[in-house]
């Protein structure tokens, strides 16, 4: 079955900004929000944006509040897309009590990353395709232009190429598949749900920040056990940063961490499928967008071309 592509934008068109997760302020929003105004687009926040719930961690409202946002976004036949403030945790609390009554008639996009993977592996079940890109608030070192714009560009319906360096460790081959994956933390807790990703002939796509090497490679232990490797055609790896601990690790700031890289290789040593590090998508500057659930043509060779 095809997945689903939303139609493109128009001018003018409303995007629902919501906070299904972690609680954000609004100068924090400020900057991303300017950004879709100055594109021509109509951002509409969601009543519960920026409400603050304390509860072992900031949330951005309750359980029942945030998931009335959502299914707010969803359904309202006057929303054309849906953006994600951050990411964090949370997402988890929502998707039982989601509802695309509404959606199903008229899909829209879903826009996010980090935590924000849970809500893409729900679409994605459901046979919606969503971006696995910038959030409107931005992290401490920023983000790319580029990571807005491709993000328009796709709304448009324009498709996306990448053509990217090679790295040492890459795994050669040329292979098509569909596209899944996002944060690697999530991935691996939805795995054994019924909300978890279907592995089977995909490329799968991981990315991660602030884990310890040993529960990165716990992580990659559970796929493995879980028979994921033996069932994708195809990974990407994105991002890893903030890795151990800013005193120990010289590289915490590198967006690619060569140690959390080698850690994700040796995992993969007895599998044939290509492979391709360092590709510009994560909690780094340069977080390019990526649609979960296109087809996707991956060449690894002396260059690297990823094509949707």
């Amino acid at each position: 079955m095809k997945n689903k592509f939303p139609k493109p934008l128009e001018k003018g068109a409303k995007i629902a900004l919501i906070s299904p997760a972690g609680s954000v302020i609004p100068a924090q929003l400020e900057k991303g929000i300017e950004i879709i105004k100055k594109k021509g687009y109509v951002p509409i926040l969601g009543e519960n944006l920026y409400t603050q719930f304390s509860n072992g961690y900031s949330y951005a409202g309750t359980e029942a509040q945030r998931t009335q946002d959502l299914n707010w976004a969803l359904n309202d036949p006057e929303i054309s897309a849906i953006w994600a403030s951050r990411g964090g945790y949370g997402c988890q609390h929502l998707v039982e009590n989601l509802n695309l009554k509404g959606f199903k008639k008229n899909p829209k996009w879903y826009i996010g990353y980090s935590d924000n993977t849970v809500i893409q592996s729900f679409l994605l079940k459901k046979g919606f395709s969503s971006i696995h890109g910038q959030t409107i608030k931005t992290s401490s070192f920023g983000v790319t232009k580029e990571s807005y714009n491709l993000i328009f560009d796709v709304l448009k319906g324009k498709t996306l190429q990448y053509d990217i360096k090679a790295h040492a460790l890459n795994k050669k081959g040329n292979i098509s598949g569909e596209l899944i994956g996002g944060n690697l933390a999530l991935i691996y807790a939805l795995l054994g749900t019924k909300y978890s990703f279907d592995f089977t002939d995909k490329i799968l796509f991981i990315e991660d920040i602030g884990e310890n090497f040993y529960a990165l490679d716990r992580m990659m232990m559970s796929l493995e056990l879980a028979g994921v490797f033996t069932k994708i055609k195809g990974l990407i790896v994105g991002g890893m940063t903030n890795m151990a601990n800013e005193k120990d690790n010289k590289e915490y700031e590198e967006s690619f961490d060569s140690f959390a890289y080698k850690i994700i290789s040796d995992r993969l040593v007895k599998y044939k499928f290509p492979v391709v590090f360092g590709f510009p998508n994560g909690h780094i500057y340069d977080n390019r967008p990526l649609i979960i659930g296109a087809m996707v043509q991956m060449k690894v060779e002396k260059k690297v071309n990823i094509t949707f």
